[in-house]
């Protein structure tokens, strides 16, 4: 029956498409239904159906004579019954005298104890009660068998032409399916236009060569809960990322906005990717072919696997798939082992990821030492997110500007957390000491060096002597004195201590 609807509306839809434009067009032509199919619907079922095929009052009346004539003696039992119960009672002359049914015993005749004598002799005793006899009649007994034979038929025959029905739709499967995939595709299209035109989304622009860039771009869903809250407007950012900035490392405080960023990039490329309307001003992209993210922590603690085995995980992934065309977030990598292994991990891989897979990166992270990045790479530049202070407490600004950030205030946020005020004056006086401690260290190692190139060791005498030799110019007996003379200087090497 929903197919049958279905089918019906489906006809409206393609008169109310705007012309000119090519996929509209494509999904209105879909949109016709197979000749004849909602018609034999509509005349073989029933508006409002049974929940099941197997209780019967699925096939519409007038489809079929022969169930018509089947549901006809069922619906005619009723009057029957009053009509017998009526021409009992004047031809026993008992006045409270019923004809009724149940699914145990079928039909009878009930008569009370008062009136047995009443009984005339082909009344047949068929259920005794406490007030009552319960009896059946030659003539009742021919109508029960014939009703309830009736009805058994009449299911019978619903479930046989409900198969037939399902065998008449098998040569539409293939174009119904087509009508289903045109009305999920302008589905789609209707749920992405209405929000494209509720929020204020652009139209984005392909460019052949690689960009990325947004002017004003937001977070859709952080944007819409705001909007829910009334706590103030969504802060817009631009993002400008080109083969001579294809890198990001983004610095600030927790809470300030860096995932929020990232996050509102990825979306923001993947709504334009796949036809959609996108939350910015403006949209300029080139070819993207995957985006890999590495964000959040969890474990598999089931499967043996700790948060940073996840991490790792994730990030070797993206190293092995990322290319130059592919947009890569990574939300502080290296958190979940020593700050120093933290440290030098995300140091390889923002390395790896600038040098050998050239794909647009952002990378967020607390390391600050991973601020002088890029002055050894030059694709990349640092970004940060603005926050001040107002007494003790902390503004974030959200907003995106150049440069490093200046600390991570990560204090302040434990305070806004509600963290006891004795742990917060302990921090407080821990980080002063740590920090007096690191300016008095000394230099700090360069993270972006390349590894240092092992020394090669000094060639044996076995080595020197196979390489001084010509295979060319020998003879067969000269080559054999050559192969005794390898194996003399081998065995002294090996007898040397």
């Amino acid at each position: 029956v929903a197919l049958g609807l279905a089918l019906q509306k489906a006809r409206t839809l393609a008169p109310l498409l705007p012309p000119g434009a090519a996929l509209l067009q494509h999904i209105a032509q879909d949109l016709s239904p197979p000749e004849g199919c909602a018609e034999l619907l509509a005349r073989a079922l029933k508006a409002e159906p049974s929940a099941l095929v197997r209780d019967g009052g699925v096939i519409a009346e007038g489809f079929d004579a022969e169930l018509d004539e089947l549901r006809a003696i069922g619906e005619n039992c009723d009057a029957f019954l009053l009509e017998l119960e009526v021409r009992e009672r004047e031809r026993t002359g008992i006045a409270n005298l019923r004809v009724q049914f149940n699914r145990v015993h079928g039909f009878y005749i009930e008569v009370t104890q008062s009136a047995l004598s009443k009984v005339p002799d082909d009344y047949r005793r068929r259920q005794t009660l406490k007030n009552a006899e319960r009896f059946i009649t030659p003539e009742l007994k021919a109508f029960e068998d014939k009703a309830l034979s009736a009805q058994d038929r009449a299911l019978a025959r619903e479930k046989w032409l409900y198969d037939q029905l399902l065998d008449a739709l098998q040569p539409h499967v293939q174009p119904l399916t087509g009508v289903a995939f045109a009305i999920a595709s302008l589905d789609a299209l209707c749920a992405l236009a209405e929000r494209a035109h509720t929020l204020n989304w652009n139209a984005p622009e392909f460019v052949a060569h690689p960009c990325i860039e947004i002017v004003q771009g937001r977070h859709p869903v952080v944007e819409a809960r705001l909007a829910e809250k009334s706590a103030g407007s969504f802060i817009a950012n631009d993002t400008r990322l080109s083969p001579q900035q294809r890198m990001q490392v983004i610095t600030g405080p927790n809470m300030g906005g860096k995932s929020t960023y990232m996050r509102q990039i990825a979306i923001i490329v993947l709504l334009a990717s796949m036809g959609s309307y996108v939350p910015a001003a403006e949209c300029r992209l080139g070819p993207i072919d995957a985006i890999h993210t590495r964000i959040g922590a969890a474990d598999d603690l089931a499967n043996a696997q700790s948060t940073f085995m996840l991490e790792m995980t994730e990030a070797a992934q993206i190293l092995h798939s990322a290319t130059a065309q592919s947009l890569v977030l990574m939300d502080e990598i290296g958190r979940g082992t020593s700050t120093f292994d933290g440290l030098a991990l995300a140091a390889g891989i923002a390395a790896y990821l600038h040098d050998r897979s050239r794909a647009f990166t952002l990378f967020a992270t607390h390391y600050f030492e991973l601020t002088e990045f890029p002055a050894d790479h030059r694709q990349a530049v640092n970004m940060h997110v603005s926050a001040t202070e107002a007494g003790r407490d902390i503004v974030f600004l959200h907003e995106m500007e150049a440069g490093p950030a200046s600390r991570s205030y990560g204090i302040q946020v434990a305070r806004l957390a509600g963290m006891p005020a004795a742990v917060v004056n302990h921090a407080q006086k821990a980080l002063g000491a740590l920090e007096a401690q690191q300016n008095e260290s000394r230099a700090q190692v360069d993270l972006f060096a390349p590894p240092p190139q092992e020394e090669a060791a000094a060639p044996s005498a076995v080595e020197s002597a196979l390489a001084a030799l010509d295979p060319d110019a020998m003879s067969p007996r000269e080559a054999l004195d050559a192969l005794y003379a390898l194996q003399k200087l081998r065995r002294r090497e090996q007898q040397q201590p």
